[in-house]
């Protein structure tokens, strides 16, 4: 073979093998880019760019303590996200979050674009459910916002009491005594909200059926700075009947007062009116005081507003 044949060959070869040294490389690259954009399998963590991540539509808090979340985003700025958030998967760049709201908000005032992730399927009464648990489990976590999440898993997920506390892992009573919580006025049921009052107060206001003594008691608790034993003690006898009120008042005596039933009646009406808890006390001749206690200078105001005075 002559000399140029071999040059002719020898370049040849090393053309194809260049080729084939290029193709392997874009092979390669193709690989790594495919293996970037990949879907990451359910059951398992990854990455997962936070504008892929839309908000729970089923979390059932809504308040979040802007120092706490300000405190958090800078320990993820120096320690990261510890606790993989929980998501699941809704297309292929598109992931609704299951739990881990607070951190989720905390990273994107980090200014984290990624967060890590459990990816797991669910549908939509599984994400109520694990939202509600998730929340409930929370340790600062105040009673009416346990309560309300309680009666959602009740209502949005068909249980029972028996089947929710199971659920929570609470006993029955415990969560009877949060869900007897709704009952209470939203005056009552927000100064719980706010840890004006402690569960122990609304507990013992619970026990009274009448709304105005509730709100009698309330006010007794917020300017008397009553304890929950003492405002136990104020229920009792409130809900005892005294000495007066077992005696039957004469009829001729009074025209309206002529039987406990009407006597107490007229009494919750006056409560009812003012505002606050109108005691009426008479003796056996049909002679007696109605007693209208007000609050402050503005409460007495506002009671003598509405008698015309």
């Amino acid at each position: 073979m002559s000399s140029a044949v071999k040059r002719n060959a020898l370049g040849k070869g090393l053309g194809a093998l260049l080729s084939d040294k290029d193709q392997v490389n874009a092979q390669t690259e193709n690989a790594a880019v495919k293996a970037t954009t990949a879907v990451p399998a359910l059951n398992t963590i990854a990455a997962i760019p936070i504008d892929q991540i839309e908000a729970n539509p089923f979390q059932p808090r809504d308040q979040f303590e802007e120092d706490a979340l300000n405190e958090l985003a800078e320990s993820i700025k120096v320690q990261g996200i510890i606790q993989p958030l929980t998501v699941r998967r809704l297309s292929a760049k598109q992931y609704q979050l299951i739990s881990g709201e607070r951190r989720l908000r905390a990273s994107k005032l980090a200014g984290l674009t990624e967060v890590p992730a459990y990816i797991r399927a669910a549908n939509d009464q599984e994400m109520i459910e694990m939202a509600l648990i998730e929340n409930i489990q929370r340790e600062n976590l105040n009673a009416m916002e346990v309560a309300i999440s309680f009666q959602r898993m009740i209502e949005e997920c068909n249980l029972k009491q028996d089947e929710l506390s199971g659920r929570v892992g609470k006993n029955r009573t415990t969560v009877t005594n949060y869900l007897r919580l709704l009952k209470l006025p939203p005056m009552i049921q927000a100064a719980i909200r706010d840890q004006q009052i402690s569960m122990g107060h609304a507990r013992a206001m619970v026990s009274i059926e009448n709304v105005d003594q509730q709100l009698y008691v309330f006010k007794e608790i917020l300017t008397k700075d009553l304890s929950v034993r003492k405002v136990e003690e104020l229920v009792r006898s409130m809900q005892t009947p005294k000495k007066e009120g077992k005696e039957k008042i004469p009829a001729g005596n009074n025209k309206y007062l002529t039987n406990n039933f009407e006597y107490q009646k007229i009494q919750d009406d006056l409560s009812s009116k003012f505002g606050n808890k109108v005691l009426i006390k008479a003796d056996d001749k049909g002679r007696g005081s109605i007693n209208i206690p007000f609050l402050s200078t503005d409460d007495l105001n506002r009671i003598l507003e509405m008698l015309d005075w």
